[in-house]
């Protein structure tokens, strides 16, 4: 079954930074301009790169803060991935994905100590209704693009502006590798700002996201994402999707879109 990246050659020099030069396939093809790369995808492979990504025990993945920008081509690209702060307890990854000789994504990673805090544990987000007993959504297929033809959807409930949808995908995300769990699932979050868009098809307005952070305070496990999802529409230009993401087992984290307005010719 195709994936949605070819792995071209990865190498690691001196200083600990790693190169990976990638492909994309028509998998990871995007919603907006058919000669670009979905936000979703390209996550996805940058997450793929934190995940071997120098090792360290009892630390794992809090938040990733990614910065789009530009077009993300589609075709031949490299990621660049190095430690700017390390630490004992703490440290800051960077990945840079460049493509065309632009850098089009910059991800943040904060990797943090995990310790035993079972005494302490409490969640405000409640679990929701599973994927499990949910009709296929075959609304997500107003969107064009080779990603989102390649993903299942289904949903409960839904309204423009608010819903609740799971997303899931039987493609791996590098050709020849299995995924794990946590680069499948992030390899969808992108996908909350196109599940409850404010306006009926065809828009009359273009809300592309010029970021995504995601904050973890559990490991997602699974092949069921669920994003529970709000979109905002401001008066001045400027929008905001936000999303309680969730698995099988319940809510493990929130993810966070800035949007931009702008009227379609």
């Amino acid at each position: 079954m195709m994936a949605y990246y070819q792995l071209i050659q990865r190498e690691t020099d001196a200083q600990g930074t790693v190169r990976a030069r990638y492909h994309s396939t028509d998998l990871a093809q995007g919603a907006w301009n058919e000669h670009e790369q979905h936000m979703a995808p390209a996550t996805g492979i940058i997450c793929a790169e934190l995940d071997r990504f120098l090792p360290r025990q009892n630390m794992r993945i809090g938040r990733i803060s990614l910065d789009i920008l530009g077009l993300i081509p589609a075709g031949e690209f490299e990621i660049v991935t190095r430690v700017i702060r390390p630490g004992k307890t703490i440290e800051l990854i960077e990945s840079e994905m460049r493509a065309q000789s632009k850098v089009c994504i910059v991800a943040r990673t904060w990797r943090m100590l995990t310790q035993n805090s079972r005494t302490v544990h409490e969640l405000e987000d409640q679990v929701v209704n599973g994927p499990e007993q949910a009709p296929i959504w075959e609304g997500i297929r107003q969107w064009p693009g080779g990603f989102i033809q390649s993903i299942e959807a289904r949903s409960h409930e839904r309204r423009a502006g608010r819903g609740i949808v799971w997303l899931s995908t039987a493609h791996a995300m590098i050709e020849g590798e299995s995924s794990s769990d946590f680069v499948r699932l992030m390899g969808l979050v992108d996908t909350a700002n196109g599940i409850v868009p404010r306006q009926d098809w065809p828009f009359k307005w273009g809300f592309p996201n010029l970021d995504l952070q995601i904050h973890l305070h559990r490991m997602p496990q699974g092949h069921w994402l669920g994003l529970e999802t709000v979109q905002q529409y401001g008066e001045d230009g400027i929008g905001l999707t936000s999303s309680v993401l969730h698995d099988l087992h319940g809510p493990f984290g929130r993810s966070e879109q800035i949007l931009t307005l702008r009227p379609i010719a």
